[in-house]
């Protein structure tokens, strides 16, 4: 089969047997998200639809961290739309790029180390299950920064560790180690460091040892039916939620951008 990254510079991938793995290769960067990042993950976990081969994805982050969540400091993207209506679809990159990782066709697991803050949070939270290490910081700091959590990680959290928790961790911006996040669902498992891939190894061949189609079928169930908790899909409006935000001068000064008004 093709490399499905080799058209990425953000993401690189490797093949083991049936088990292929997807790395978010910006380690000089703790793999911080920018668009070019959200643009190859929405595309490639797309495309991987027409994969016949692979049982197992696992989504890692090269390097120390998984993932530090946004590029603060991000290079002007060449491709940012000039129209209203453009903009609007480029602030959904991020919504989109997280279902396509939970709308693959096949089991997704996260190998999730060192950090999983903000975007990079929402990247192990959409995949079906999560493995973690003890000193894992896991973090969502976007209140602190004045913006509202989009790419539709509320609903998402809340279907995956409940309302409650959701809120201390969306509200509050309470950092957890992977323990506590083991405890909370975050995570499926917490291992140390040393033990991380063999315990992912363990996994994806668990889900290799079941019958393909009935694995398939099942995770397909589970999709639609949390679509129906909330009989409709209020994350359509993420993109209004965060253009509004970055009128406000102190989120610009945050993510180092301008501010409309021009003032940093």
């Amino acid at each position: 089969m093709l490399d499905p990254t080799a058209d990425c510079t953000t993401l690189n991938s490797e093949r083991d047997g049936a088990v292929l793995r997807i790395w978010l290769n910006r380690p000089e960067k703790l793999n911080a998200v920018d668009s070019v990042v959200l643009r190859e993950i929405g595309d490639v976990f797309r495309n991987l639809e027409r994969e016949a081969e692979a049982r197992v994805i696992v989504l890692g982050g090269r390097g120390r961290s998984f993932s530090v969540g946004a590029d603060r400091s991000p290079d002007p993207d060449p491709e940012l739309p000039t129209t209203v209506r453009g903009q609007r679809w480029f602030a959904h990159l991020g919504r989109r790029a997280c279902r396509a990782i939970e709308e693959c066709e096949i089991p997704t697991i996260a190998r999730v180390q060192g950090h999983a803050i903000g975007g990079g949070m929402c990247f192990a939270m959409s995949c079906d299950f999560r493995i973690t290490t003890p000193d894992t910081v896991w973090y969502l700091p976007e209140v602190e920064l004045g913006v509202p959590l989009t790419w539709a990680a509320i609903p998402r959290l809340t279907q995956e560790i409940g309302a409650a928790r959701a809120r201390q961790l969306v509200m509050l911006c309470e950092r957890v180690d992977g323990a506590q996040a083991a405890a909370w669902s975050l995570a499926h498992e917490c291992v140390e460091r040393e033990e991380l891939d063999t315990t992912i190894d363990q996994w994806a061949a668990r889900v290799c040892s079941l019958p393909e189609l009935a694995v398939h079928m099942t995770k397909t169930t589970f999709r639609g039916y949390n679509r129906l908790w909330s009989l409709g899909d209020a994350s359509e409006a993420d993109a209004d939620l965060i253009k509004l935000a970055e009128l406000d001068p102190t989120v610009a000064a945050n993510f180092g951008k301008e501010s409309p008004s021009g003032r940093a």
